[in-house]
């Protein structure tokens, strides 16, 4: 399971300095009314990572089979992430992800078999909840980095 915090860790080492360069009056536009900010984006982001870092633990030990939905409109808004300041989001993005994956490092190939459920119908592997975060992230930093 090495391999997968280690590209989670590329990714963002390589995103931070192109981050950091965003002005923050860019950062905080809105490209719609009912469309997120650059900046809210990556807070989604770390919403992202924080709640996968909790199901990575719990899973570590065979105990994610029951996670509510995740509503993430109402979690960017209520974090009022564009409000915020600006470098203290990527900072936090950075943390967060570090964090999690010295959970992710530290599980093993079993662990990642375990099932996680996500409000969802049936569960999902540990595996496929790892895999998807990285797929996910990718997704929305093209969204932050255009």
């Amino acid at each position: 399971m090495k391999a997968l915090p280690e590209q989670i860790l590329r990714v963002v080492e390589s995103t931070l300095p192109r981050l950091k360069v965003i002005p923050a009056e860019i950062a905080r536009k809105k490209p719609a009314p009912d469309e997120w900010s650059k900046q809210e984006i990556l807070g989604h982001l770390i919403d992202s990572a924080l709640n996968n870092h909790q199901r990575f633990v719990r899973g570590g030990y065979n105990a994610a089979e029951a996670f509510p939905p995740y509503n993430q409109n109402r979690w960017v808004e209520i974090q009022a992430y564009n409000q915020r300041d600006w470098h203290e989001i990527i900072d936090m993005w950075a943390l967060a992800n570090r964090h999690m994956c010295a959970v992710l490092d530290r599980l093993t190939e079993e662990d990642m078999k375990n099932p996680c459920n996500i409000g969802r119908d049936a569960p999902v592997s540990l595996g496929f909840v790892a895999e998807d975060y990285l797929r996910h992230m990718n997704m929305h930093l093209e969204q932050v980095l255009v």
